[in-house]
């Protein structure tokens, strides 16, 4: 268990490396490594493999932005009920049961400010278990899944010589 820990561990920080890499730092042989990649991948412990862009470097920047979400759990249900019926539209890039005021957190993607406002309004708020919400439009993405999205601007000053 401690070695699957680790291995995932791994591949959650770079999903490039190869099996033969991942076996070198284990401690287990290639094999082994392949084997446990395709139980993870068979059992759905590893859901996908992704890349982290920074969209403002391509120019084609999409908005995003937090939905707070207060809604009446149902009868046996609890939240779960209403979770599956929003995680299902495909503008939704998250969704978090939170403690607090607000009961889920919903991350939302769109073209522009607009689009993400017209699903809000018209596909999440009128749910029938959904009491209220509260939007939060990201303005600006510093650090996505553990990784800066910016790199350090260089000193634009000049340097002084003796």
């Amino acid at each position: 268990m401690e070695k699957d820990n680790e291995i995932l561990k791994i591949l959650e920080k770079d999903a490039r490396l190869t099996p033969a890499q991942i076996a070198t730092m284990t401690g287990l042989t290639e094999e082994d490594i392949k084997k446990k990649i395709k139980e993870y991948e068979e059992k759905n412990i590893i859901r996908k493999y992704k890349t982290v862009i920074n969209w403002e470097r391509v120019g084609e920047e999409p908005v995003f932005a937090l939905v707070d979400v207060k809604v009446a759990p149902q009868r046996d249900r609890g939240y779960d009920a209403v979770a599956e019926r929003i995680m299902r539209f495909s503008e939704v890039k998250a969704l978090y049961l939170i403690s607090g005021t607000y009961d889920l957190s919903v991350l939302v993607e769109g073209g522009d400010m607009k689009e993400v406002a017209s699903f809000v309004s018209e596909k999440l708020a009128p749910l029938d278990q959904v009491q209220g919400t509260v939007t939060h439009f990201i303005m600006k993405r510093y650090k996505e899944d553990g990784v800066i999205l910016f790199d350090k601007e260089e000193s634009r000053r000049l340097a002084i010589s003796p």
